[in-house]
This record gives structure tokens, sequence and C-alpha cells, in this order.
């Protein structure tokens, strides 16, 4: 059986190619590294494509006779064709045709001006569909989490306390170091303010509120986002590339019971205790500080902070924890579902993941703060 081949010589100024022997998947090796430079760096000659000595062609050789004549005329040379069977030239028209068909056309060059306001519109109906895509998975997962409530046995408990230990007691050493220090910051920075004014003792007003109302859970949400958030989309996505998902599929399971409530329950269950014990470390760190720089003692501190913040203020910061806890687990699931088959993409669906999480934390509690401050508390 004759391997396709591809051969070249100039007639004057003319370059003929002469394909010959069998173009098919088997020659496709070899005739890729004899079409590199057909030409010979030459640019805008004649080339004629000589088909009458070829022996067969299956659609990888029309594939690869499609990509010379391309690469030529790319090059400025005006290509011609000659000689071959008709059935052969028809399968070659055939798959040119298909080829492109499936080509997208060339975008139209746009003025500056234009093309910035192409790109935002573009970019915002893009947000304005991924919002539409994740409230539409929110309903799917509301549905699925009422079925589940409806007949408890089919919640899966193992998952369940594997993520509660993942994403709360796994997360307890970073969240207190961090809070830790984020009290030493408060305090300070406070401390070296208002001893200006003499009213040093104030410094545990501004932590008790600052971290029980607002920083202590959102750094710890944001600090959860971050680490289980992309946990989340990274596990779920390397299921998806190795097709793990759809196996669940083909045995008649949801990937949203078995995959997304667990984890979305384990973190609904964790964040509230894990923001509480946030608050606790931030305190701790505060009441270091003020010991070190004010000399303000513990007593002091404490009774300080009795007079300065009350139950309601430790509710305010924590009724958010339930809310975050939704958002983070819901956008990480989410996007671990969207991974399509390839690694590059489980490292940029996380990415977003953490990004995106972040983003509507912050978002919601802009927003309860302007809810809480309407209404009074």
């Amino acid at each position: 059986m004759q391997t396709g081949t591809l051969t070249s010589n100039w007639e004057q100024d003319r370059l003929v190619l002469a394909a010959s022997g069998r173009w098919d998947l088997a020659s496709a090796p070899k005739l890729q590294s004899q079409m590199r430079d057909p030409a010979q760096g030459r640019r805008q000659v004649d080339v004629r494509i000589d088909l009458s000595s070829l022996a067969a062609l299956d659609t990888t050789g029309a594939i690869l006779l499609d990509r010379l004549i391309g690469r030529l005329e790319a090059d400025g040379h005006k290509v011609s064709l000659n000689g071959g069977r008709q059935d052969l030239l028809t399968l070659l028209e055939d798959v040119r045709g298909a080829i492109a068909d499936k080509a997208p056309p060339a975008p139209a060059a746009r003025p500056v001006p234009f093309a910035l306001a192409d790109r935002i519109g573009r970019a915002t109906i893009g947000m304005w569909q991924d919002i539409l895509s994740m409230l539409n998975f929110l309903g799917l997962v509301t549905v699925t989490a009422l079925r589940v409530l409806r007949s408890p046995g089919r919640l899966r408990l193992r998952p369940l306390f594997f993520h509660l230990e993942q994403v709360g007691l796994n997360a307890m050493p970073i969240v207190g170091l961090l809070s830790f220090l984020i009290g030493v910051v408060l305090a300070y920075q406070g401390a070296d303010q208002l001893r200006r004014f003499g009213a040093e003792i104030y410094v545990v007003n501004l932590l008790g509120i600052g971290v029980l109302r607002e920083i202590g859970i959102l750094m710890t949400s944001i600090i959860v986002a971050g680490r289980s958030g992309s946990a989340f989309t990274a596990q779920i996505g390397t299921m998806k590339v190795n097709q793990e998902v759809d196996a669940m599929r083909t045995l008649g399971l949801d990937p949203v019971e078995m995959l997304v409530l667990p984890r979305m329950l384990a973190l609904l269950i964790a964040l509230p205790l894990i923001g509480f014990f946030a608050n606790v470390v931030a305190l701790a760190g505060g009441a270091v500080m003020a010991y070190v720089y004010l000399d303000i003692n513990f007593v002091q501190f404490t009774r300080q902070l009795q007079i300065a913040v009350n139950t309601t203020t430790l509710f305010v910061g924590l009724v958010k924890a339930p809310v975050f806890a939704v958002v983070i687990a819901l956008v990480g699931c989410y996007e671990g579902l969207r991974v399509s088959g390839s690694a590059e993409s489980v490292g940029l669906l996380t990415t977003r993941s953490v990004v995106v999480s972040i983003f509507l934390v912050i978002v919601l509690d802009a927003a309860f703060s302007v809810l809480f401050s309407y209404i009074g508390i």
C-alpha cells in the first residue's frame, strides 16, 4: 500500500506540488512534515497542485489538502488544482465546504468608541445571563432541598459530617489566627487615635461594635469563601472532568442532592459557629493589645465591653452568617458544575468562584448595613 507523499518542483516561475499515493489517516504524520514549507519561503507565486497521481483520499487527507491550500493562499500564492478522480474531488469539495460553513465570520473592524461599547454591551449581557443562570440554579437547589426535607432519609449524613469537619473544624486555626491579628490591629489603630483625646477606654467600644457587627463575620466569610468555596469548585469540577457526575446521572442519582446539598448544609451549620469563634478570638486579640498598649486590664475591658455591646449587636453580625453561607456554597458548587472537560477549566472557574463569592459577600454585607440602619438596629 503506497503511503501519501507531497513532492514539489519548479516549472519556470510556477511551483508544482504533486500529491500522490494514499492521503489517509495513516499517512497524516508524514504528510504534515512535508507540508511545512512547500513554497520554500517564496511569496506570491503561482502554485499548481497536481492530484492526478492521488490513489485514495479520506476525510483526514481532505482536511490536510484544505489546510495546505489555505496556508498557501494566506501567504499570497495563487493556487489551482489539476487532475484527480471525480470522486476524490467531490470529497475534497464537501470537506472544504463543511469547514467553511463552521468557520466563524471575521469580525468587522469597528472604530474604537464602538468597539468599547461593544465590549461593554457583551460583558453586560454575559453578566445578566450569569445572574439568571445562578438564580435558576438556586431554584433547582431549593426544590431539591424541599424534596429532601419531605423525605429526610434521602439526606446523606456521612458526606455532611465530612464537610462539616472540612469547612468547620479544619478552618478554625486560620480563622482564629487572622481574627486575633485583626483584633490587635483594630485595637492599636483605635487607641492611637483616641488617646489624643484622653478617651482610650472607648477603644473597647470601637472594637466590640466593629468586630461583632461587621468585621468578625465579614472577614470569616471572606476566608471561608477563599478556602472552602474554592475547594467546592475544585472538587466538583474534577469530578466533572473525570465524568463522575455523568456517571451519577446515568445511575439515576441527582448530582444536586449528592454533591451540592451536603456541602451547603455543612457550611450553613458551620459558618455561624466559626463566626462566633472569630468574634471571641478577635476580642481577645484586642484585649491583649489594650492591656499591653493602654494598660487596660481584662476586668476593665470586660466591664466596658458589657456597656458598649448587647445581644442585639451580636445578633446583627451572626444573622448574616447563614445568608453568606448559602451564597458561598451556591457559587462554589455552581461554578464546579459548569466545568468543561479540561483541567484549565477547573482552574479558571475556581478563581472565578472565589472572586464572585467575595464580591457577593461584600455586596450583601453592605445591603445588610443599609437595611439595619433603616430599621434602626
